[in-house]
């Protein structure tokens, strides 16, 4: 049975006092972790998961002769009587399950015309039994997602549907709602710039559609509000004299979350800690970022300091220590400082040399904002630490906000491994099932297509330099333009779709720009993209969770026709941006159209990049994003390692004094 912290309990010793039901953080030696990930290997390949599913899935296809027949009323009352059954969470009452399954299926039909097909009624139970779920992209997630919510609710448990951004949360939540309100069931929708009181609302309903960093942040608001009743005997007076167990609080437990997009979620953003923090004033602020940057712009490159490009991180040489102590000799206060006078030059090196405008961040109302790398939306309530957002915000003469003080701090790992119940879904998933086994003992289970894929992959192009493939992608989307089927281009950064447009005007071709600038119109955008002749530039904000229908006639001309300009760092994320075309069986291409001089080459594959310009083979070529992403892949599955290592040194360092988040 897995520790859980009761309403007045004690968990394992740093969870201290919580609330709400949540799973201890586990304990595993790297014996065990070993074992975990070959296990994870070998049952995501085994049938025997996947059979196990068919199965039940035929027998929820089985009541639908039945079902059909009951009116509206009677699925009401026929939900009713299995609620008990689902509440007493017998194991072997298969029966009431598959019940409970086939009645959400003929909901879903009447209501929104749309009835699960076989395979997403695989996908519901495989999310149902807490597993990771690996679904082709087009294969409906979103609806696959609808039974098990509605039955967990049902069965008493808080639901949490975790997406990867606010839109896809109130997309998804409205889309679903009737089925929910149905069976009596609330919605609630969790979205960025609502108040607190509005946030508790939509957490006290039945199901709530939440984006991970949401929800994340959420949970630490929580655990800070907790700090002043840590005691049993102060938690014990605190509920009494609030009037509930839980007053005050955000989130009513980590019962149950179904987790879309979960490798994006548990792999891609889980390099990067995220820390709740309060701004303090800091008014000596501009003026020691400005000289931190005057004097970073007088060390010479390779002399006084080198830039790893692979782990992006400044390395100061002898000569640059002694350079930065004779340049810093005037100034005061922590520039006496060797370490301190050290800390700051590296984070203005950074600033200079490792943050792009356009790429990394971007300048929006005199503030710098965060763009996400993997969704390419902006964050807007998120910095940097360290003082390096700081440091930038001084680079690009906008107000300098006050420094961070870390108040909490949690990796996702550790987060979504509280959840005493735990369910993901993606559609690029098989490689990270070792992964997802280890570290959120999620056993992965491949659903297969409802229809073959027709799909045709068109190859690769590689051009010398940025220029050429931009004019390249221009010439290329004037010929499938001219035979009417929509083009998507993707892109990895603001900068380059940038890049892209003007390409495009310059060739006289009409489009649209969907990326964290112009995101305001995003589904009138991607309303339209299906259409015939239809030109649109994306970010990653088209990549994950973005569907796009082909308008009338597409189909006949040979589908949308996709072209990935920029390799990403995980073949898993070039393949979602594939997946926008056909879907659900339907035609479509697919073209990669990249430059040499690309980021993704130069950061992680150097030497091979030499050799491929130097001798200019075919098969060289064709190994240079194969070995780049896998280089890349290691090094972030290294940091995420890293970082959760870290976060139990904390937890062990703080032990004395008080709890890390």
């Amino acid at each position: 049975m897995p520790e859980v912290d009761g309403f007045l309990g004690f968990g394992r010793p740093h969870l201290g006092i919580s609330p709400y039901p949540e799973r201890a953080d586990p304990r595993g030696n790297p014996v065990d972790l070993w074992l975990e990930r070959r296990l994870g290997w070998m049952q995501s390949r085994a049938p025997l998961i996947r059979r196990g599913l068919s199965a039940r899935a035929d027998a929820v296809l089985a009541l639908e002769p039945a079902i059909a027949l009951l009116s509206d009323e009677a699925l009401r009352a026929a939900a009713a009587r299995l609620r008990p059954r689902l509440l007493a969470r017998r194991r072997g009452d298969q029966k009431a399950l598959i019940e409970a399954f086939a009645l959400v299926r003929e909901v879903s039909a009447r209501l929104l015309g749309k009835r699960h097909y076989k395979v997403q009624i695989m996908g519901a139970l495989g999310l149902y039994d807490g597993r990771m779920v690996e679904m082709a992209t087009g294969e409906g997630k979103t609806l696959t997602a609808t039974p098990a919510a509605v039955v967990a609710a049902l069965a008493g448990d808080p639901v949490h549907v975790v997406t990867v951004n606010d839109y896809l949360a109130a997309r998804d939540a409205e889309e679903t709602r009737p089925v929910y309100e149905f069976f009596g069931l609330t919605v609630g929708v969790i979205e960025t710039d609502m108040d607190p009181a509005a946030r508790q609302a939509a957490y006290a309903c039945d199901i709530a559609y939440v984006s991970n960093s949401n929800l994340t942040f959420d949970y630490l608001r929580d655990r800070v509000s907790l700090r002043q009743r840590r005691g049993k005997a102060r938690h014990a007076a605190a509920a009494l004299a609030g009037g509930g167990r839980g007053a005050g609080l955000m989130l009513r437990g980590l019962a149950f979350a179904i987790v879309d997009e979960a490798d994006s979620v548990f792999v891609d953003e889980a390099r990067t800690p995220l820390i709740l923090s309060s701004t303090s004033d800091d008014p000596e602020a501009v003026q020691l970022y400005g000289a931190a940057l005057d004097i970073a712009r007088a060390l010479a490159k390779g002399a006084d300091f080198r830039v790893d490009t692979l782990s992006r991180q400044i390395e100061l040489t002898d000569r640059g220590r002694a350079r930065l102590a004779e340049l810093a000799g005037a100034q005061p206060g922590l520039w006496r400082i060797r370490l301190a006078r050290e800390e700051l030059a590296r984070q203005a090196l950074s600033a200079l040399h490792m943050f792009e405008r356009g790429h990394d961040y971007v300048v929006l109302d005199d503030q710098v904002q965060i763009v996400d790398e993997f969704t390419g939306r902006i964050m807007p309530d998120r910095s940097w630490q360290g003082g390096l957002h700081q440091m930038i915000e001084a680079r690009e003469a906008v107000p300098v906000t006050g420094r961070k003080e870390t108040m909490a701090r949690i990796t996702y790992q550790r987060f979504f491994r509280r959840y005493l119940r735990l369910a993901g879904m993606t559609g690029t998933g098989m490689e990270l099932a070792p992964e997802f086994r280890d570290t959120f003992n999620l056993t992965t289970v491949r659903i297969p297509r409802h229809r073959p894929l027709r799909r045709r992959h068109l190859g690769t192009r590689f051009m010398r330099d940025g220029a050429s493939k931009w004019k390249a992608v221009a010439r290329r989307v004037s010929v499938i333009h001219a035979q009417g089927r929509p083009v998507l281009i993707g892109t990895r950064s603001v900068e380059a779709s940038r890049r892209a447009s003007a390409a495009l005007k310059a060739a006289g071709l009409p489009h649209e720009v969907l990326n964290a600038t112009q995101d305001r119109d995003e589904a009138d955008i991607i309303a339209v993209a299906g259409l015939s002749g239809a030109i649109t530039v994306a970010t990653n904000i088209a990549g994950r969770g973005t569907d796009i229908l082909p308008g009338p006639g597409v189909a006949d001309l040979g589908g949308m026709h996709v072209i990935l300009t920029e390799f990403h760092e995980s073949a898993r994320i070039d393949r979602q941006l594939y997946g926008r075309t056909g879907r659900q069986g339907g035609p479509g291409t697919t073209e990669a159209m990249v430059s040499l001089e690309d980021e993704l080459f130069l950061r992680f594959s150097p030497w091979l990049l030499r050799v491929c310009l130097a001798v200019r083979l075919p098969l060289l070529y064709r190994l240079l994003p194969l070995r780049a992403q896998r280089r890349a892949e290691a090094e972030h599955a290294s940091t995420r390692r890293e970082q959760t290592a870290l976060d139990r040194k904390l937890e062990r360092s703080l032990a004395f004094t008080g709890q890390a988040e």
